[in-house]
């Protein structure tokens, strides 16, 4: 996968270009004695959501009748903590490089701003799939199918939708400074 010209598969060459190289060091938040690449865990976080985002939409195709108990079980413990955990690395190292490289700091911080919105937006639909999806998959009837499905489908359809703003605008931004 490249972000404009540059491979977020590999770590950067020039890490001292990067505008988000803080976030390589190893005192980076990732775990004993290890470090981030930004580009690559904005990869890896886009890929984990696009991966919950086809399992929310099996559940809601499979709705009323034919639903995967354990795949709401799943689903209902990863939700929150996937959301959270990527929310925090992009508001912590993504965001502020993306609106300091922008070629207009206004836009940069409007679009900063709308994003954190949607996070918290993302966060409380997210707590409420778990929430409904968690009894489901305890083996509890479901009450309302058509909303379930409806509120399965919002969920997927706006992650989805802010998944490749990020990708079609902040990463490509964020390569440009490389």
């Amino acid at each position: 996968m490249t972000a404009g010209n540059y491979d977020i598969a590999r770590p950067c060459d020039l890490p001292e270009a990067c505008p988000v190289a803080a976030a390589c060091l190893p005192q980076s938040p990732m775990g004993p004695g290890g470090s981030r690449v930004p580009c690559l865990e904005m990869a890896h976080a886009h890929n984990d959501k696009m991966r919950l985002c086809n399992d929310l939409e099996q559940i809601a195709d499979s709705l009323p009748d034919r639903v995967d108990r354990r795949l709401c079980l799943i689903v209902a413990a990863k939700i929150m903590p996937l959301l959270k955990g990527s929310h925090t690395y992009e508001e912590d190292y993504i965001f502020p490089a993306f609106a300091a490289s922008t070629i207009s700091p206004s836009s940069g911080h409007a679009s900063v701003r709308r994003l954190k919105a949607e996070h918290i937006e993302d966060e409380c639909a997210a707590q409420d799939l778990a929430d409904a999806l968690l009894p489901i998959g305890n083996g509890v009837a479901i009450k309302n199918p058509e909303a379930l499905g409806f509120m399965l489908r919002a969920f997927f359809e706006t992650m989805r939708r802010h998944i490749a703003f990020e990708r079609e605008h902040i990463l490509p931004v964020l390569a440009r400074e490389i």
